[in-house]
């Protein structure tokens, strides 16, 4: 059943569109990002809650690949005006984007169809189209670690962070290269519909739901020892029991290390803090008990191991931007909340 078939079983219901800009030179393996991860989730009804489109610059036609294939693209620039989401893949062939920071007259057209409101995301490099088109100027953004001097030298009136794997900024988001494109995307599934619908895409998909840490740890440097230790099993100890306290001496412990070497090494692996780290862990626990259970709000900050209804509610409201009954409120059980809905996105 595709999208257009279960939009016209409900009268009323009409999926997110979500339209994929394809330009010359493009990474197949980012233009296919956000068909697969859009085009998945559905709601209690099973209907699919995307429509994703690919579209072009140009009228309907084939688009050069950075491989030795070309893709057929059957829509042209108009529907962009009828998207609500518009997402530009990673590019090889940017041209004056990429080189001097201004956009081509064909590129410059196309992004006029955007309507105002429209949400905007970039994949790596494409983050360049919406940097030339002076969508970006004063926010923060983020592209590929070995693209973000230059991006930064070219635009200098954008905030580039190249330690994160994407930025959210309301209605732009901006991701790192590659597989980084597969966070921000579930990132924006997770923001709409919630953590429960976000994690059943990525199990389908087979990938994380959510990744620790930043670029940090993927750029290059010097191959560490493979005899050092590392603090996978401190972390999966943690994991198992989140609603304990947990003090930095005893993960530390479970590694056989000083916590001044654990935390080291913990940073280096992650990205982020061990503290950091189980923050981020136990508001993902809140997240799910949250939409998933009629337990308490005073029982999900117990088993979520914030101890306190009120810690929980002050690390959800700087992670998330609301409060615990807020946020069931508008996610549990496919979350029918429509204006609660449109606060988070969707």
């Amino acid at each position: 059943m595709d999208s257009a078939t279960d939009s016209a079983a409900t009268p009323g219901f009409r999926p997110h569109r979500v339209a994929v800009l394809a330009l010359d030179g493009l990474l197949p393996f980012e233009l296919g990002i956000p068909h697969r991860i859009f085009g998945r989730p559905r709601d209690a009804e099973g209907r699919l809650l995307y429509e994703v489109i690919t579209c072009s610059v140009r009228p309907p036609g084939p688009v050069e690949t950075d491989a030795d294939f070309a893709v057929q693209v059957a829509h042209g620039p108009e529907v962009l005006a009828t998207a609500d989401t518009v997402v530009v893949p990673a590019s090889y062939e940017l041209g004056p984007v990429f080189e001097q920071g201004v956009l081509t007259g064909e590129l410059a057209a196309a992004l006029a169809h955007i309507r105002p409101g429209t949400r905007l995301a970039s994949i790596c490099t494409g983050v360049y189209v919406l940097a030339a088109a002076g969508l970006l100027d004063g926010r923060p953004a983020t592209t590929h670690w070995a693209q973000a001097e230059h991006l930064q030298r070219l635009f200098p009136r954008v905030r580039v962070d190249a330690d994160v794997l994407f930025v959210d900024d309301g209605d732009i988001l901006t991701s790192a290269g590659v597989a980084a494109g597969i966070d921000l995307c579930l990132h924006m599934v997770r923001r709409d519909h919630g953590a429960a619908v976000a994690n059943e895409v990525a199990r389908r998909t087979v990938v994380p739901p959510h990744r620790d840490g930043g670029q940090a740890q993927y750029v290059h440097r010097p191959v560490p020892d493979p005899q050092l230790a590392t603090t996978t099993a401190a972390r999966a100890w943690a994991l198992g029991r989140l609603h304990e306290p947990i003090q930095l001496r005893d993960m530390a412990a479970r590694e056989a290390m000083s916590v001044r070497t654990f935390t080291r090494r913990f940073r280096e692996e992650s990205g982020v803090s061990p503290g950091q780290w189980l923050t981020r862990q136990r508001v993902e626990r809140a997240r799910h008990l949250l939409e998933s259970t009629d337990l308490s709000v005073d029982q999900v900050a117990r088993d979520a191991g914030f101890g306190t209804a009120q810690s929980m509610r002050q690390h959800l409201q700087t992670a998330l931007g609301v409060t615990p009954t807020s946020y069931r409120r508008t996610f549990r059980a496919g979350g029918d909340n429509a204006d609660a809905r449109a606060r988070h996105g969707g």
